[in-house]
């Protein structure tokens, strides 16, 4: 605990031209006697580093001493800036220790450097979310116990939705870790030995055993997560959808479809223009509905009356009192 208090003294003097005891015994949370004892460890290291007295006083550095304990290059200090993407480190409640991460490196960094991260820092903004997509995330308590299971290395019993199943069923899985993907968090996992995706937004219940986890020999969480992830990309496109959209829907349909587009839209007479898509499953193609009258599917007609059945729902649920 000393060194890392003579550490943060070290970082502090060498961000401001002079800290008074008292502000550094609040930042420390330490008394003011603690903070002269310290001072004194640090001269008797050779910092030159010393105290003034009076209404002004406070602890200063000798005037252009410097200590680069990072060994950062400039290149390696802006990307560091650009690391911390929004809600990423909130939701495993990381996000206060990243942002005194991030102050303590900015302190340390040589002053040719401090001015590039800092503008990094203002210039550039990570949002992980796409356009018109809300953040998909599971409760604190079911991702804090799949990132408990994946850091004490622990099997870990679910139970889970999957998105095309009426009823959650229950597993027991080996993890290997968490993967944030475009705001939404995954479990990457082995049941009964073969890799497997768990969205930690459908888990409705996580229990870590006792049990230690049983991971392919030779795997980890990359080399799973990457096979993982060309499974899913190579999959064949289940449907095509062809559909009309209006014109003056085209640029937000193309935003939230963009993902799902064949080929760019080409306009038609009347106002319209055609577009064909590609879902994975036939319920995939419900998120039209957004965009209200201002598309329409015109074939599969499986894909028609999937969507007639989801209005009629809809409307029988409406018509009646609330």
């Amino acid at each position: 605990m000393k060194a890392d208090r003579l550490l943060s003294i070290l970082l502090l003097l060498q961000s401001r031209e002079r800290i008074s005891h008292v502000e550094l015994a609040e930042r420390l949370e330490v008394s003011v006697r603690t903070v002269y004892r310290d001072v004194e460890a640090l001269s008797a290291a050779g910092v030159p580093v010393w105290t003034e007295r009076g209404r002004s006083g406070g602890v200063r550095l000798l005037p252009g001493y410097r200590t680069d304990v990072t060994g950062l290059t400039n290149d390696e200090a802006r990307a560091l800036f650009v690391l911390a993407a929004e809600g990423t480190h909130d939701a495993l409640g990381l996000g206060e220790a990243i942002r005194s991460a991030l102050r303590k490196v900015m302190a340390a960094l040589p002053a040719p450097h401090r001015g590039e991260a800092e503008r990094t820092s203002e210039r550039v903004l990570v949002d992980p979310v796409r356009w018109m997509h809300g953040i998909e995330t599971a409760s604190d308590a079911h991702l804090a116990e799949l990132q408990h299971a994946a850091f004490t290395d622990r099997r870990l019993r679910l139970t889970y939705r999957s998105g095309d199943a009426r009823e959650p069923r229950g597993h027991t899985v080996d993890p290997y870790g968490l993967v944030s993907k475009a705001g939404v968090w995954y479990l990457v996992a082995d049941r009964d030995g073969e890799p497997r995706l768990f969205r930690a937004d459908r888990v409705l219940a996580a229990a870590v055993t006792d049990e230690p986890v049983h991971r392919r020999p030779g795997q980890n969480l990359a080399t799973v997560w990457a096979l993982l992830r060309e499974r899913f990309e190579s999959l064949p496109d289940g449907l095509r959808v062809h559909c009309r959209v209006h014109r003056e829907q085209l640029e937000l349909f193309q935003r939230l479809f963009a993902s799902q587009l064949v080929a760019p839209p080409h306009p038609t007479d009347g106002g319209w223009a055609r577009a064909e898509l590609a879902f994975r499953e036939l319920p995939d193609v419900r998120g039209l509905l957004s965009l209200g009258a201002t598309v329409e599917v015109l074939d599969p007609p499986e894909a028609r009356a999937e969507l007639a059945a989801v209005v009629a729902e809809l409307a029988t649920l409406y018509s009646a009192p609330a």
